[in-house]
């Protein structure tokens, strides 16, 4: 059984930073895509961004392009999402999930239905942001 595990959220003021982290057990981590997701009350949920943990290419939305850092260690089957200069649109659960690697890719990352591309999911860690 796939298990991520988020943590890391909690309270920011704008322009500080917080790091997330999503620890992943019952899969192949090696040939994973991990991604980030967000979804505010009322909304969407979106992608934030993704890592192809074979090779380490990386993708991201653009309004967390410049701000937001995804990095994977791979001893510890973990995947990081380092945000800094946070904003308070940037206030959101966040979500990590995993798939098969290809998932991370330009014509998934960016289609609106990326979420579905994905079939573990963590539980979700809140990120609250004040201005």
């Amino acid at each position: 059984e796939v298990q991520l595990v988020e943590s890391g959220g909690g309270l920011a003021q704008a322009g500080e930073s917080l790091i997330l982290s999503c620890a992943a057990s019952g899969l192949t981590f090696a040939d994973s895509a991990i991604g980030w997701f967000r979804q505010a009350p009322g909304t969407e949920r979106e992608a934030v961004s993704c890592i192809r943990v074979p090779n380490g290419i990386t993708y991201y939305a653009d309004s967390v392009k410049g701000r937001f850092t995804i990095s994977s260690d791979n001893a510890k089957d973990t995947v990081y999402l380092h945000m800094n200069d946070l904003r308070p649109g940037d206030s959101a659960r966040y979500y990590c999930a995993a798939d098969r690697s290809f998932v991370c890719g330009g014509g998934y990352f960016d289609s609106p239905r990326a979420p579905l591309y994905y079939s573990s999911w963590g539980q979700g860690t809140p990120v609250t942001v004040s201005s």
